[in-house]
Formats: C-alpha cells, sequence, structure tokens
C-alpha cells in the first residue's frame, strides 16, 4: 500500500520561488569587475531570473540544450543559476583559469549554444571564438558601456539582453531528473570529463548542506562564498543559500586577504567557504595589519568551511585564534556534486581539549545522510573501519555521478555503482572519514606508505613556512622517498636543516623527508589544489644526498 502523499517533483525552480516568497527582502551583494558594489535582494534574483529565462528561451536555447559561462561570482552568474536551470536548459559554469584549450575543448563538448562571460575575461573568448564554431553568439555580463572591444560573431550586451526580457515567466514542471548544470573535472591527465547533475540531486545536495551536521546554513546567515560559482556550483551553495534565505556576499575577482577581509567586516559575514590557499592571503593580511582586538570585535565569524583539498592543522588553528571560528573541513569531489563528507563533533567530543578537537577537525568528516562511503583492498574486499587501515575509498548516493557526460571512461565505476575516487584513505569506527594521499601522490617507501599530507601538515606549522608540498622521489635503496619542497615567508632565513629538526618528534623518524628545497612559489592548478605532477617532473633528476653508493651499510631511514 502507497502513502497517501503528493508528488511534487525537485526542481531547482523552486528553490528561488522559496527564497523570493520568504526571504524576499534578505540582501545579495555582489562584488563587480569594475570595482563597484551591487545590491540587491532575492527578490531581485527572482525577477531578473525570470528575465534570464526569457531571454534564454528567446535566443532559442531549447529545453535540454547548454549554454555556457565564463564568470566570478557576480548577482549576473547568480541570475544564470536560477534563469538558466529553471527554464530546462542546463548551465555549464567553465572554468576561466584553464588553458585556451581546455576551455574550448569544454564549451565544445558540451555543445553549448551561446557563452555568457565577465568582460575581464574578453581576452579569452576572443582567443578562443574561433575555436568553439557551433556557439552562435557571446553575452557579455555588463552594461552597454563597459561593453569589451572584440571582434567576435554574436555578441551582445547582459544587461539589454535582460532588460528587453519579461519578468512574467511561469517556471516548466518537469521530470526531476532532467539536467540541470554540467561541471567539468581539472582534466590534470587528459581531457576534462563532464559531471551532468540533475534538478533532483541538486535540490537534495541542497538539503544535506543545510543541515546542523552540514554547513548549518540558516536564514540568520551572511555567507561569503570566495569558493568560485565555476568551482563544482561553488559546493552547491548558491542553491543552498536561496533554501534558507540566508545573505550572500559575491566577492568577484577580489580574493587577496585585504579584501576577503573587508568583505568579512562589513558584511558581518557569519560563514565563509574557500580552499586552503585562499586563506593563506587572509592570514598574511591580519597578522600584519589587523591586532587581536580589532579582529574579534569587527567580525561576526563562526565557522569557515574549507575543501578542495586537505585542510593542514595551522589554518584550523588560526581560524580559531584570529577569529574564533570552527573550521567544517569537507571532502567531495566533482563527481560528488560535490559534498559527500563533512567533520563536525558528536557529543562525545565536547570534554575534548582544543587540542585533541584541531587533530579531530584535521579529519575530512563522516558521510553525509544518503552517502555511502567504504574503502577496499586491491582484491575489491571491503576493509573494516578500524581507523588504522587504509584503501581505495569508493563512495555512492543520490547526488553521486553514476556516468560521464557522453559516457566517456567509465572505469572509476562498478556494476554495485561504487565510484573509486582514487584516494586512499581510512574510516575510524565512528565513520570518520581520513583521506592520506590521492593514490598518485602516495609515496611507497622500503615497501611501507608514507602520507604526503601528513608531512605537509606538519611542515606548514612551522612559522617561517608559507607552503609546502612533499613529493615522492627515486631512491635507489628505498624505491621512493619524500621530497619536500617549501616556500618560504617573506623574510625568513630558515634552513632545511632547522625544518628538518622541527619535524623531528612530530612524526615516525623514517618519515622524515630526505631533502628540503626551497622554491619562490608552487604551481596550482585552476581550482587552486597543489600540482604535484608538475612538481614530480621538475624534480624528477633530483638526488638525495642520502643515495649513496654505499648504501648498503644503511639501515631504515
Amino acid at each position: 500500500m502507497n502513502g497517501l502523499m503528493q508528488q511534487r517533483q525537485l526542481l531547482i525552480s523552486d528553490l528561488i520561488e522559496h527564497a523570493c516568497a520568504h526571504h524576499g527582502e534578505r540582501e545579495v551583494v555582489s562584488h563587480l569587475v569594475d570595482g563597484s558594489v551591487y545590491r540587491y535582494t532575492w527578490h531581485d534574483v527572482h525577477a531578473r531570473a525570470k528575465r534570464v529565462a526569457n531571454a534564454v528561451g528567446g535566443l532559442g536555447v531549447a529545453p535540454g540544450e547548454r549554454v555556457s559561462s565564463l564568470a566570478w561570482n557576480t548577482h549576473r552568474h547568480l541570475e544564470l543559476y536560477f534563469g538558466v536551470t529553471g527554464s530546462g536548459a542546463v548551465l555549464t559554469t567553465v572554468n576561466p583559469r584553464l588553458f585556451a584549450e581546455q576551455i574550448s575543448y569544454i564549451i565544445n563538448h558540451s555543445e553549448s549554444r551561446y557563452v555568457f562571460f565577465d568582460t575581464s575575461f574578453s581576452a579569452t573568448v576572443e582567443e578562443i571564438a574561433k575555436a568553439c564554431p557551433n556557439v552562435q553568439g557571446f553575452i557579455a555580463m555588463c552594461g552597454r558601456d563597459q561593453m569589451p572591444d572584440i571582434a567576435i560573431r554574436g555578441l551582445r550586451c547582459y544587461e539589454e539582453l535582460i532588460e528587453a526580457a519579461d519578468t512574467k515567466f511561469d517556471w516548466p514542471r518537469f521530470d526531476e531528473n532532467r539536467a540541470s548544470t554540467l561541471c567539468y573535472t581539472s582534466g590534470t591527465t587528459g581531457n576534462p570529463k563532464g559531471v551532468l547533475y540533475s534538478h533532483r540531486s541538486t535540490v537534495l545536495h541542497s538539503f544535506g548542506t543545510c543541515t546542523a551536521d552540514g554547513f548549518a546554513i540558516a536564514a540568520r546567515d551572511s555567507i561569503l562564498l570566495v569558493v568560485p560559482m565555476f568551482h563544482v556550483n561553488a559546493w552547491g551553495v548558491p542553491y543552498a543559500a536561496a533554501m534558507s534565505g540566508a545573505k550572500l556576499v559575491l566577492p568577484g575577482p577580489w580574493l587577496d586577504g585585504e579584501n576577503i577581509y573587508r568583505m568579512l567586516r562589513n558584511e558581518r559575514c557569519t560563514i565563509t567557504l574557500g580552499v586552503p590557499t585562499v586563506w593563506l592571503s587572509l592570514f598574511d593580511y591580519v597578522e600584519k595589519n589587523v591586532d587581536d582586538t580589532r579582529r574579534r570585535e569587527e567580525t561576526q565569524l563562526t565557522r569557515v568551511v574549507v575543501g578542495g583539498s586537505a585542510a593542514p592543522r595551522i589554518v584550523i588553528e588560526k581560524f580559531e585564534r584570529y577569529f574564533g571560528a570552527f573550521v567544517i573541513q569537507a571532502w567531495g569531489m566533482s563527481e560528488t556534486s560535490p559534498v559527500a563528507t563533512v567533520c563536525t563533533l558528536l557529543a562525545k567530543h565536547q570534554s575534548l581539549t582544543l587540542d585533541q578537537r584541531f587533530d579531530l577537525q584535521t579529519l575530512q568528516g563522516r558521510a553525509m545522510y544518503g552517502v555511502e562511503i567504504a574503502v577496499f583492498d586491491d582484491d575489491l574486499r571491503r576493509i573494516p573501519h578500524d581507523g588504522k587501515t587504509a584503501g581505495q575509498l569508493k563512495v555512492r548516493g543520490p547526488w553521486i555521478a553514476s556516468a560521464y557526460y557522453k559516457n566517456e571512461d567509465d572505469s572509476a565505476w562498478g556494476a554495485d555503482g561504487w565510484f573509486a575516487t582514487g584516494d586512499v584513505a581510512m574510516i575510524d569506527p565512528d565513520g570518520y572519514l581520513r583521506i592520506t594521499d590521492r593514490s598518485k601522490d602516495v609515496i611507497k617507501s622500503g615497501g611501507e606508505w608514507i602520507s604526503s599530507i601528513d608531512l605537509e601538515n606538519v611542515a606548514l606549522s612551522h612559522p617561517a613556512v608559507q607552503e609546502a608540498a612533499v613529493i615522492g622521489v627515486a631512491h635507489s635503496r628505498w624505491q621512493e622517498r619524500p621530497l619536500l619542497v617549501v616556500v618560504k615567508k617573506p623574510g625568513n632565513n630558515v634552513t632545511s636543516e632547522d625544518i628538518i629538526e622541527f619535524m623531528r618528534g612530530r612524526i615516525a623518524k623514517w618519515w622524515l623527508p630526505d631533502d628540503v628545497v626551497f622554491v619562490e612559489s608552487l604551481p596550482h592548478s585552476a581550482t587552486g589544489k597543489l600540482q604535484k605532477v608538475v612538481l614530480r617532473q621538475k624534480f624528477s633528476g633530483h638526488r638525495f644526498s642520502t643515495d649513496l653508493s654505499d648504501l648498503t651499510s644503511m639501515s631504515r631511514p
């Protein structure tokens, strides 16, 4: 016997309808490319999103067809999030930091008919236009007086297009499994792969992130959205903000430490989200310019969500010490929408010391409701959740991808629906996930595994270290040994011996890096992740001081 409940499809258009109806006066603040600030409300977002839906339809974009965006976090990009998807079309958010060839590939592979772009990417658009012959037009996201002087076909002005469209639009009702947005992996090896989200998966993901053991996003929150809207739909936060009616602060391209601090202060932000590298610039600014008393008086920050790569312990400590803010580490990837696990506390953790709690916060957290995580050995047998045994991490659930767009490369999926993430991890008896490495980054030395993430966290706690990366380099006896690559903080004269001595006693002796090298900067991907493949190529010929001809006389490192 079935229950007598109404069947209503889960659609993104209902999120913006809810935001307008119940939180219509809540503010959305947008920092634009020209340095100006645009303020309006969820009621206004709703009206302009309907104009977008009418405009996209007027361009001839049919339900299911794709349009792309090359844009920062601004109110116009937010309008595309709701207007394009609500109309039944699919929004492809393209990372503008990628190489031109990769951008062209994504636009062509997605078969996007139009490209919306911020004017700061005009040169990129002019470069790729000829390589995207099926794109019918390019829409500059600005007013008429800010139109770029570029020679490309079908160039239009966003504001003129929107102003000419009607605010009256009846959101179509359709199957919740219809595609909504298309995001591409960063493509560090081979071409980027498309992950095609549905309205259902997006709404369910929003419910998850709004829960108390998710990001606890509520109507009273003011959110500084530092994570880019071209990075896995900004971790789903624009949709979660509409669901909860939170204030949303969009920083545009202004992501340096000074501007981040200014926005946190001026907009009384209670929560912010971003990758670890962004927070290093914030810390650098406040350490030089804002004393402890001012920080506590001027800011209202309570929570910081860190994802994209593991949050170093020093980041967790500094947010607590500088702002009194709790760092929520979250884990996921494009294929998981992206949030799959979130690190929040259980009742039994209330008695932890601050030091013990920091250790717990370095974990990637527990699976959100609906998401299953498990680790497997090389024979595909499940490994017990004992917090000690590492294996291949796999995941499945209602917002986990079942295939790549156009069914390219299905090798990561098993017959039972498990998606192989490519991470090496362990899970403890309480369900907390600890990722020890990407499978391609883990270091195998003398038959044992060394976690590059753990070594990086220890190195980053040294007061003279700005950034750190650990890679495995060939060793004639031990197969591989860890090489620590460090960026010093300005004005510091720390030596490799100083750093090794600092790390001694904080990790197993045989884990200690065999060498430390100093560089001016570390290579990062378009999403802010360390590009260890670049480092491995650069230091492939490095010869360790321990790699001598008389290695037969050495004991275990």
